[in-house]
């Protein structure tokens, strides 16, 4: 089902009435926000008591219809952040697209619809996510129903526009997320296409890791006064995130790799490369040591992809080999550590590599593996990040 999430609850309990729409009491925690009874009951319902920092910032003023340009640092709730405003202001009684959520990728995407529906259960929020790798006749269906909420990657989003199927003249809401990756995977005309279909009294919201010139000169042409926030100023790594780096020769990188992975005994780890050849590689070599691993990247068919993060959501096997396609929208908890077997060249991906881990509060590892050649790439994350990685001599793993 697309509009809802299944779940079991007490006997007797009855969903209510999409008219109700009392507000909680104010005191501390979500309950200060001033939310509707139903998104209150949700939010308790998934154990969700305390709102983050950027969920605390941004709420208030979503809710008051402004626009917002909002930068956080990966893993700190950014979704619930603009899902919360979404549900409180659709109209669950009108058939027609009222929010549309773009994202750069559709594991993203999904995350951030199972985020939504999550929240707008209570309301009965028609949610529907569109993205490639599905039938677009399946999707153009679905969209055809009249969802309240739209999630969806740009090309798919835009083809259905183009096929009539995905009408945006009703959209209040529109949220842009992970907007500075979608800039980078060349996706500024789509976006700029699908906002050209929306009214443009429309409520814009941009939210992401981190706002360069590209983000600014968009925001200035799409958003009305905006409000701008951030919870991480320009330090853009996770805390709660343990950072160190071995420097190794190329013909010996594999062997170190597999020693510290054995000592780290992580109970659930991505391990980054840069290619998809050597995902597919190391995978071959991780399983020749007694380590279960599997990968995810871009040749994989979707149906594919989804069959390999089930099976690491469920601990099936606790190695999951990636390359950057899978550094944003991976929705995992308790990944214990980030291995990096290749450092990637820009301090972003970096950072959104490794915020796969010390997610929501909790504490994590990244270690990476860096060869003479790639030592200028470590002092480029460094300058950027205003950070110093320790090193590990080879002598103490």
């Amino acid at each position: 089902m697309d509009n809802v999430e299944i779940r079991m609850e007490t006997i007797g309990h009855v969903a209510e009435n999409t008219d109700n729409i009392g507000k909680a009491d104010r005191s501390s925690g979500f309950d200060g926000l001033d939310l509707s009874t139903n998104v209150m009951k949700d939010l308790n319902y998934h154990g969700m008591e305390t709102p983050m920092p950027i969920q605390s910032e941004a709420i208030p003023s979503l809710l008051e219809g402004r626009d917002m340009i909002a930068q956080a640092k990966t893993g700190t709730g950014k979704t619930l952040a603009f899902a919360i405003p979404i549900i409180e202001g659709v109209n669950p009684q009108q058939r027609r697209v009222q929010s549309l959520i773009v994202a750069p990728t559709r594991e993203l995407a999904i995350q951030v619809a199972g985020e939504v529906k999550k929240i707008g259960y209570k309301k009965r929020v028609n949610v529907a996510c569109v993205y490639g790798g599905k039938s677009v006749n399946a999707h153009a269906d679905m969209v055809r129903k009249g969802p309240q909420v739209v999630v969806g990657t740009p090309g798919r989003i835009l083809d259905l526009v183009n096929r009539r199927a995905l009408r945006l003249d009703g959209v209040r809401m529109l949220v842009l997320d992970e907007a500075d990756r979608m800039l980078d995977m060349g996706f500024i005309d789509d976006i700029r296409r699908i906002i050209s279909h929306t009214p443009r009294d429309r409520q814009t919201m941009l939210f992401s890791a981190t706002i360069g010139e590209k983000i600014k000169e968009l925001a200035k042409s799409i958003t009305r006064n905006p409000l701008n926030i951030s919870t991480g100023e320009d330090d853009l790594v996770v805390d709660e995130i343990d950072q160190c780096y071995y420097e190794i020769g190329q013909d010996e990188k594999l062997d170190v790799f597999i020693d510290v992975v054995e000592k780290e005994n992580p109970s659930s780890a991505i391990v980054f490369c840069n290619t998809k050849r050597w995902a597919d590689t190391l995978i071959k070599l991780m399983k020749r040591r007694g380590l279960d691993a599997k990968a995810i990247h871009g040749d994989l068919s979707q149906k594919q992809r989804e069959h390999v993060m089930e099976g690491f959501r469920k601990n099936k096997f606790k190695f999951l080999v990636a390359t950057d396609v899978a550094a944003r929208g991976l929705d995992i908890d308790d990944v214990s550590h980030v291995f990096n077997y290749d450092i990637p060249q820009d301090p972003e991906s970096y950072v959104h590599r490794i915020g796969r881990t010390g997610r929501a509060g909790k504490t994590g590892k990244a270690i990476s593996f860096i060869t003479s050649r790639e030592i200028y790439s470590l002092w480029d994350i460094e300058n950027r990040c205003e950070i110093t990685i320790p090193k590990v001599e080879l002598d103490q793993y």
